[in-house]
């Protein structure tokens, strides 16, 4: 990765090393490099735990994720989160590496190499950044609403008539309702990490047909979590917290109560 970072712009850039191939669309798009680390990271997990699962996302490509099991630890994978950011150059992509127990999140791993930082948590144990223990829900976290917040969201793979007019509808609510500024960061994993760290204070997906998948979802979740934050569905369909489920369509994540049942109430037009 940092091969193609450091080269990005210059006279030793080499894109054709990068092997794009696409999946659902042209904004859908995997690397060589994508395959690489999930390749090194599946053959590592398999090595020190043969009796694992393990579900990646390039390994899954356009087919159905397969399910989680309830019975199997299981490691869910995302070789480069932003992708698209990576083959761009820009330095907003991670490494994300999860892990279940019983079928619920229990550990996640998230590297981002263009600043350095490594995000550890464990359930029950705390989450960190670079060996730091993010701070829980207290402070300006606890006291963040939705007027002062900083609002993430992120448009994905939609590009139906129906689907973008839901997508712009809901940032129009938000804009018009007030809030300090919205944005886009093409990265889900990062988007949770920095609500978890306080950088932002709520992130949202799946107003249209724009949700994540398992492996956008496990790290960040249990990060975010252990920071202290309310992690649910949009529709409120599903389970919340540590019962969230990563297979459905839609995900609000927020510093606080508060600020999510807010923010979820703008964008659905409640």
């Amino acid at each position: 990765m940092m091969q193609h970072y450091d080269t990005k712009g210059t006279s030793d850039e080499n894109l054709s090393s990068l092997e794009i191939s696409t999946k659902q669309n042209d904004a859908d798009f995997a690397t060589a490099i994508d395959i690489q680390n999930e390749n090194f990271i599946s053959s590592q997990i398999a090595r020190h735990f043969p009796t694992h699962e393990i579900i990646g996302e390039e390994s899954t490509g356009t087919g159905s994720v397969p399910p989680l099991s309830s019975s199997e630890p299981t490691w869910i994978i995302d070789p480069i989160d932003g992708t698209t950011n990576f083959a761009a150059g820009l330095p907003l992509s991670c490494v994300s590496i999860g892990f279940c127990l019983k079928g619920r999140p229990y550990m996640g791993v998230v590297y981002a190499p263009m600043t350095n930082e490594l995000y550890l948590a464990v359930r029950n144990l705390g989450a960190y950044r670079n060996g730091i223990l993010l701070s829980k829900c207290t402070g300006d976290k606890s006291a963040k609403t939705l007027s002062n917040a900083v609002v993430c969201f992120e448009f994905g793979y939609a590009r139906t008539d129906r689907g973008v007019d839901d997508m712009v509808d809901a940032v129009r609510r938000l804009l018009k309702h007030g809030v300090r500024t919205t944005r886009t960061l093409g990265s889900g994993v990062l988007d949770l990490c920095y609500v978890a760290c306080g950088r932002m204070d709520v992130a949202y997906t799946g107003v249209a047909e724009e949700g994540w998948k398992p492996w956008d979802y496990c790290a960040g979740l249990v990060v975010a979590m252990e920071a202290g934050c309310t992690v649910g569905h949009l529709e409120r369909d599903g389970g919340e917290g540590y019962g969230f489920d990563m297979y459905a369509k839609s995900m609000i994540c927020g510093v606080n109560e508060v600020v999510v049942e807010q923010c979820r109430n703008v964008v659905m037009g409640v």
